[in-house]
């Protein structure tokens, strides 16, 4: 089974090549394509991505789930691997999931880490271990049969935030699920920046407001207006 690495970008510049090396590096040789699919943006990434070796697309939606729609359309791999352009999979990654994918599993994630050393990054990740959907993000990225995927007709493109909540539950539902005892490598900029616990603590808001009902407008609006 081939391996269709595909990662969105918007803006990222500044990590795209080291996450294209890095899978390259990590991978053992499963890895059929890498495809960037990019929402317009304004650096380098495109450049950068290009010179990197992966093969890019320019997709004229924009949103995270469309843009990994639109790649996992294109992929040719038997496996389709989402994963963002700030975050590193584990060592020997794609032997990972073709190892749980021979176990009869449809889909998966791995767990989490943060290229930061604090205790509450520490504590945070911690709770990705359990298989609880509530701890189930994108970050952990998502690899899961192109059949599958299909079938259940992708992400939901009205969602601007929570798209990887939304559809793990869905893939749950109807198909088995596995959570690897290996951890991605996700950037920690983003809590350095706003801080540790304002930015959990809006994190955490958003996801109670999304289970309620609360319009994915009202969500976007709360996350531009409190992190930078």
């Amino acid at each position: 089974m081939s391996i269709s690495v595909i990662i969105p970008t918007f803006n990222e510049g500044d990590s795209i090549t080291q996450t294209i090396e890095t899978v390259r590096r990590y991978s053992n040789d499963h890895i059929q394509e890498i495809l960037v699919v990019d929402g317009g943006s304004a650096d380098q990434t495109l450049e950068k991505a290009n010179a990197a070796g992966a093969s890019i697309i320019e997709s004229s939606k924009k949103g995270r789930s469309a843009q990994m729609n639109v790649g996992a359309k294109h992929a040719e791999g038997e496996i389709l691997y989402f994963l963002h352009a700030d975050t590193h999979p584990p060592k020997n990654f794609d032997s990972a999931i073709k190892k749980a994918m021979n176990q009869a599993h449809q889909a998966g994630c791995f767990q989490l880490a943060f290229d930061y050393d604090h205790f509450l990054l520490r504590f945070y990740s911690w709770f990705t271990r359990f298989d609880i959907d509530l701890f189930r993000f994108g970050d952990q990225s998502l690899f899961i049969r192109k059949e599958t995927f299909h079938e259940l007709q992708g992400f939901r493109e009205d969602h601007i935030v929570m798209e990887d909540q939304e559809f793990v539950r869905r893939i749950k539902n109807s198909f088995s699920f596995a959570l690897l005892d290996k951890a991605v490598t996700t950037s920690a900029h983003k809590y350095r920046k706003n801080g540790i616990v304002k930015l959990q603590l809006i994190f955490t808001l958003i996801l109670l407001l999304y289970y309620i009902g609360v319009d994915q407008n009202k969500l976007m609006a709360i996350y531009k207006q409190f992190i930078n």
